[in-house]
């Protein structure tokens, strides 16, 4: 499938607003006990670490920025990503998973042995706190790898999305694959079928879509406002 064209991004006709009343506030989604622990706790650790360390985070990015992996080094750790079979499922040849910590399919649609499972996707905790839950960290999904992604939402019991980049950036290059919209009806991916249950729109344009993923409901939150600023 062709990823959308920036104007995708605008806000659909039948869009509501966000009213925040306890007539009209988003359902709750449904989430495990150990998914609600696990999402409480991660909402504390970055609120604290927002209102009390808000230059440590300034200062975490600078140094990741400043310590980037070398080719060699990349070459050791990515061997998996690197694999000829699974070199086309990467959007970008220097942006990969370290074989430790990468996401491993149980099943999907490539049943190559060689492929291993593959998905270019990690698991990422936080090295401060053993209690925040982990999280999954996966490139613009590719049209080759929708059915990847999403089998990878289900075996990993993903209850929410959030959508960090754009689908074409203001160059024209396409950053993502059109993987999630499905308001003209159900969309299918080999066995797995999305359908766009409702979709919600506030004033800063956080744009908030409830999916419904194989019949399990699933949000999706686009912020297109801190998008434009970053991509300008």
């Amino acid at each position: 499938m062709a990823a959308s064209s920036a104007g995708n991004h605008s806000t659909p006709h039948n869009t509501k607003p966000f009213e925040f009343s306890a007539v009209d506030f988003p359902p709750r989604i449904s989430l495990t006990a150990d998914q609600y622990n696990h999402c409480s706790e991660a909402l504390s650790f970055f609120k604290e670490k927002l209102q009390n360390k808000s230059r440590e985070i300034s200062q975490e990015f600078a140094r990741l920025q400043a310590s980037r992996i070398k080719p060699s080094e990349m070459a050791r750790g990515c061997t998996v990503a690197l694999d000829g079979v699974n070199l086309s499922k990467n959007r970008y040849t220097d942006i990969l998973p370290f074989d430790k910590n990468r996401v491993v399919l149980k099943q999907c649609k490539d049943y190559r042995p060689a492929a291993r499972g593959y998905i270019n996707a990690s698991l990422i905790s936080t090295s401060s706190s053993e209690k925040v839950s982990q999280f999954l960290a996966t490139q613009g999904p590719l049209p080759h790898t929708y059915e990847d992604f999403w089998e990878m939402v289900i075996q990993y019991h993903c209850p929410v999305i959030v959508m960090l980049t754009r689908l074409v950036d203001n160059y024209k290059m396409v950053k993502c694959g059109d993987y999630f919209q499905a308001e003209d009806g159900p969309r299918e991916f080999g066995n797995i079928c999305i359908v766009t249950k409702w979709i919600k729109t506030t004033e800063t344009a956080l744009v908030l879509r409830n999916l419904e993923v194989n019949y399990k409901e699933v949000r999706h939150f686009i912020f297109l406002t801190y998008l434009l600023k970053k991509c300008l």
